[in-house]
């Protein structure tokens, strides 16, 4: 069994970072997925792939997975670029590009 610990990142509806300070452990899955042939559904033979246990950090699931034999591979979290914006640079006499019409 193996499975895959990392932090979320955002959601896309969202501009806030809700969710995003815990680690998850997911696990993976062992066989691939097949198409249900009444329905036309993905389905899958394991039900490990749905379960997401949420730690606070990452010691602790990293901890959790030693103890119960999991090999979990952990996925670090990018660095996140911020730019310095002023909505007052908008309207500055030096301005590179013209603004306005």
């Amino acid at each position: 069994m193996s499975a895959r610990i990392f932090q979320p990142s955002k959601t896309a509806m969202s501009s806030g970072v809700a969710k995003t300070k815990e680690w998850v452990l997911e696990f993976a899955a062992s066989k691939p997925r097949r198409k249900d042939p009444l329905t036309g559904w993905n389905s899958a033979d394991e039900t490990q792939t749905q379960v997401r246990l949420k730690f606070d950090t990452l010691e602790a699931a990293q901890a959790y997975a030693a103890s119960k034999g999991i090999a979990a591979r952990v996925d670090q979290p990018r660095a996140k670029k911020r730019a310095a914006k002023s909505y007052s640079d908008n309207f500055k006499f030096d301005r590179v590009s013209p603004w306005s019409h």
